[in-house]
């Protein structure tokens, strides 16, 4: 499937800073992440929780779609989505190679 520029426009990429990292009560997969975005601090939760202990997580900055509308999951409330690369063997994360402010665009 393909979109048009005018679409991907629409996506507005921020890197974050995580601020803490927390596993769900009754799920395997899933984190709650407090994640720094400069001027204003985001919940999202990130199905990672098998491939990352959520102590290695703090302080890491990751894209972020900050501009994805709200939904609760597992009772918790996603405000965005974090980017991560999927392998099918493991995940990865993707960030910077040198550290940038909170709230960056990724353009």
């Amino acid at each position: 499937m393909t979109i048009t520029f005018e679409c991907f426009e629409k996506l507005e990429i921020k890197i974050g800073k995580i601020l803490s990292a927390e596993k769900i009560e009754g799920s395997d997969k899933l984190l709650k992440l407090k994640i720094n975005l400069g001027g204003e601090t985001r919940q999202i939760v990130a199905g990672i929780a098998e491939s990352f202990e959520p102590e290695n997580l703090i302080g890491k900055e990751i894209p972020i779609i900050a501009n994805l509308e709200p939904r609760k999951i597992r009772g918790v409330e996603s405000q965005g989505m974090i980017l991560i690369v999927d392998t099918k063997d493991k995940m990865v994360l993707l960030n910077p190679e040198e550290e940038v402010p909170p709230g960056s665009v990724v353009g």
